[in-house]
């Protein structure tokens, strides 16, 4: 069965409302066997409304409206639909009832245009809404099946959990549809475009596990899915896959998950009893937030500096003059300054790693280098301290979000080498 998702509500196209409500539906329906092809998103306007009711009959099998179901004018969506289908609005009485009832508890006159909250199309199951006042609508007309929600999420994720979903269940699926399960694998340290090519065989050739990678900045992410009877067996399909992309990359691939690379360097540390510091220059403080977003940093993270200031890379990090300033100093920007900046970040603080960070996050240059110069540090107790240089692109958040990508990296790659050598 394939479905469709249209989002209704002009306050979506401007970007004023995130629509998480497509995210949630298209997973709900993936574990029962639907395929969601199209998210459509239309403003409250009744002739558009109508155009994307009838191009998704063309398209799809199951369509789902969320939004334009409350009490004012430019809530539409029953009407656009009911014109489509030739169908009548009409009141639901039990949710008339409730409607008349919240207004009386509360002392209030009810307005004529809330009666639009529980208006339903003519011959639909009508969805109840535990958790507000506009009533959802299910229909099945001409071997095509609509349901429609409410846009708030906390309304619509238990009236389609709690009504939808079952109705669907009964009206629109045989029985033969398999759930869709998904596993994501995590990846750093390489791009999209060169993950890709060392796994373009396995790509080109997929039918079933299908395999899709996309990027976020300084990550790139593979979901392969799969359609199963039960998850023992999508589990046997999809290890299959993994284990032939993991072969490929295993360098890159820090988790079979969904978790962040923070997430298992904390977890990775705090089991193992380590602990980390770090100075950052140019990211401003981005990696000690990274890691402390993560519940149990706490036992890792020893502590750190923002030196932002070259006065303060001297006088909080001891990193010498000579380095900072004067005609032939390598300046605060070089691998100099942020080998200092890592071994005296761990040993002020007495940790077992000590990161540091220094660079050219722009606009403009710095020291006459160009932007997106950047240098990162990795001190560790006993062991020689190691500098790499990026040459980064993109604008200065960017920048910024990369460096603390590749250092973050580099410090997971030191655990797992470490771990491989004890």
């Amino acid at each position: 069965m394939k479905a469709e998702i249209i989002a209704v509500g002009t306050e979506l196209l401007l970007g004023q409302i995130v629509n998480t409500n497509a995210q949630y539906l298209s997973q709900e329906l993936a574990t029962i066997g639907i395929d969601v092809y199209f998210q459509t998103v239309v403003g409250d306007n009744m002739d558009r409304l109508q155009e994307a009711v009838r191009l998704a009959q063309k398209r799809a099998d199951i369509i789902l409206f969320s939004g334009g179901l409350g009490p004012t004018q430019d809530d539409l969506t029953k009407d656009a639909i009911a014109a489509v289908l030739g169908r009548k609005l009409q009141i639901d009485r039990l949710a008339m009832d409730k409607l008349d009832q919240f207004f009386r508890n509360r002392g209030v006159e009810m307005t004529e245009n809330n009666r639009r909250q529980a208006l339903s199309i003519e011959g639909a199951t009508p969805l109840e809404n535990e958790t507000g006042l506009a009533i959802g609508d299910a229909i099945a007309q001409d071997g095509k099946f609509y349901v429609v929600l409410p846009g708030p999420p906390k309304e619509l994720k238990p009236m389609f959990a709690n009504h939808a979903k079952p109705w669907l269940l009964q009206q629109a699926l045989s029985g033969e549809e398999m759930p869709i399960y998904s596993k994501m694998l995590k990846f750093a340290g390489i791009g999209e475009s060169a993950l890709e090519t060392r796994l373009l065989d396995l790509i080109e050739s997929q039918t079933d596990p299908t395999i899709a990678p996309y990027a976020k900045e300084g990550e790139v992410t593979i979901r392969i899915s799969t359609k199963a009877a039960s998850e023992s067996e999508a589990l046997i399909k999809l290890t299959a896959t993994e284990v032939q992309i993991q072969q490929r990359l295993s360098e890159y691939m820090y988790a079979s998950e969904d978790v962040t690379l923070e997430k298992v360097i904390v977890d990775l540390m705090a089991k193992r009893g380590l602990t980390v510091s770090a100075a950052e220059s140019c990211t401003g403080g981005m990696l000690m937030e990274h890691i402390t977003s993560i519940p149990g940093s706490a036992v890792m993270f020893q502590g750190g500096i923002v030196c932002y200031s070259n006065e303060m890379k001297m006088k909080l990090l001891n990193v010498p003059y000579d380095y900072l300033e004067g005609d032939h100093a390598p300046g605060a920007v070089s691998k100099e300054v942020a080998l200092v900046l890592a071994e005296q970040a761990r040993m002020i603080m007495d940790s077992d790693f000590g990161l540091s960070v220094t660079g050219v996050a722009g606009p403009g240059y710095s020291e006459r280098k160009p932007v997106g110069l950047v240098y990162i540090g990795i001190a560790e107790r006993d062991k020689e301290t190691e500098v790499y240089e990026l040459n980064l692109s993109g604008n200065r958040e960017t920048i910024r979000l990369r460096s603390v990508k590749a250092i973050l990296y580099r410090l997971w790659r030191r655990l797992v080498e470490n771990e491989k050598l004890s």
